[in-house]
């Protein structure tokens, strides 16, 4: 995710920090000196942050460990202000993965939350406690007790959160994945409009309406989501691949690059040295490069070298997945070593016109690359 650091690495898994994760920190430190609190509870608050930071990082571990048992990696770990997102290599195939899965982590939550309400107990039951001693008891008790609200939150049968996914997994055991994600979305749209009701006009607390626009949100995106995977299910990559395209060298220069853009209508060009794909020149990395510059630099030194290359007969629905998940959104296609096409969601979406118009259907969605954006 885009304006992230990497702190850490665990189990395998890169953990990212996102810029907005430091504006919570902020905001925590002025609420505290602005109640007038001394530099001890400041501290104290900020602490309790970071205690329940790690303890997300754990709860999106709970998913990632849980896929790894089902083959699938976890690319990385992003923590937001609003909890952490795992970003799997793929969609889980059956709904008995996603079930786990998606349960995997509340259940590391409540590990959490017992370990917690023991080492609480017995510093309490020890009778005479010192001012430090009792202020670490009330700590932990707070800290056992946010474990508890993050899984009840999670727990909610709404998207994102992994109740939302869990109530899909179970109707996908006798309904069609598409239908399933439709329900449970719509489950998730209702309690999202509940929430709003409730925090404008029962509770008065605006934190509920930003709960609800989240909800609201993720609910619509993942049953547009669906539903083109549903329409890509079983369709090749090369049904839908480019293979009229321009190739540049990566000692071309980044005016050459700039010519070819403006000639044509292709924005991002894939970089080959002596028949083999060495990288992908985006069209952010080409005015990056040119930001500043006369145009000189070579494109080995801005072209991108992660772009994931994918093959002519894998499935259009788990390509989609990767642009969503990764930072190109054009792909290469390759056969071996060479490069023979490329694959954007513009084409995805062309060859989904072309099916619907053959068959005198009306399309479902108006564009995938809208999705993939959201």
């Amino acid at each position: 995710m885009k304006w992230s650091w990497r702190i850490a690495r665990v189990a395998g898994v890169d953990i990212y920090l996102h810029w907005t994760f430091l504006l919570l920190i902020g905001w925590i430190l002025f609420s505290y000196l602005m109640a007038g609190a001394d530099w001890l509870g400041v501290w104290t608050g900020v602490g309790f942050v970071l205690a329940l930071f790690v303890c997300v990082v754990l709860h999106e571990l709970g998913h990632a460990m849980a896929a790894r048992v089902f083959g699938i990696p976890t690319r990385d770990i992003t923590i937001l202000p609003i909890g952490g997102v795992a970003r799997l290599d793929h969609i889980p195939e059956h709904s008995r993965q996603e079930f786990v899965i998606a349960i995997a982590g509340p259940l590391v939550n409540v590990v959490i939350a017992a370990v917690l309400a023991v080492l609480t107990l017995g510093l309490m039951g020890a009778g005479h406690l010192g001012y430090g001693a009792l202020l670490t008891g009330r700590f932990l008790q707070n800290l056992m007790w946010a474990n508890i609200l993050l899984v009840l939150f999670n727990l909610i049968p709404a998207f994102p959160m992994d109740g939302g996914r869990m109530l899909r997994a179970g109707l996908a055991t006798f309904l069609e994945y598409s239908t399933a994600t439709r329900i449970a979305a719509g489950v998730g749209q209702v309690l999202a409009i509940l929430f709003a009701v409730g925090g404008l006009f029962v509770f008065n607390n605006p934190f509920l309406l930003f709960i609800a626009l989240f909800v609201y949100l993720g609910a619509a995106g993942e049953a547009q989501m669906a539903e083109v995977r549903s329409m890509l299910r079983g369709i090749p990559v090369r049904e839908a691949m480019m293979t009229r395209f321009q190739a540049l060298s990566p000692s071309d220069s980044l005016q050459t690059a700039a010519t070819e853009l403006l000639a044509g209508m292709q924005q991002e060009f894939p970089v080959v040295e002596e028949g083999r794909l060495v990288g992908m020149l985006r069209r952010a990395d080409l005015a990056e490069g040119l930001r500043g510059s006369t145009g000189e630099v070579r494109i080995a030194d801005v072209m991108t070298q992660d772009c994931r290359c994918v093959n002519e007969f894998d499935l259009l629905e788990r390509v989609m997945y990767e642009m969503h998940q990764g930072s190109c959104s054009v792909l290469p296609v390759v056969r071996g070593d060479r490069i023979i096409g490329l694959v954007d969601t513009e084409n995805i979406g062309e060859l989904l016109m072309i099916r619907s118009a053959r068959s005198n259907g009306t399309p479902a969605v108006r564009h995938p690359g809208e999705l993939i954006s959201a």
